[in-house]
């Protein structure tokens, strides 16, 4: 008897690594600190201080450099707007 297919969301079909790695987002998204927020910058994630105010700063954009706690990689992002 074959497994029954992993539906995303949307619908989609989606392996079990995939199925896995969504989970493991779901659950840190539980026990993520408020205080930290994710930002995607330039294809990387960065983490900074939620209420970092150099982040938003529209006179020194520069700054936002400043900001960053940590870089994340070998996640593909996008910091698009929908």
């Amino acid at each position: 008897m074959a497994d029954e297919p992993l539906i995303a969301e949307n619908g989609n079909e989606i392996t079990l690594e995939e199925y896995r790695a969504i989970t493991a987002l779901h659950r840190l998204a539980r026990r993520w600190p408020q205080t930290l927020k994710l930002v995607s910058m330039s294809g990387a994630l960065h983490v900074i201080h939620t209420d970092d105010q150099r982040f938003h700063d529209p006179d020194s954009p520069s700054r936002r450099g400043e900001t960053v706690l940590d870089s994340i990689s070998g996640i593909p992002n996008d910091g698009g707007d929908w």
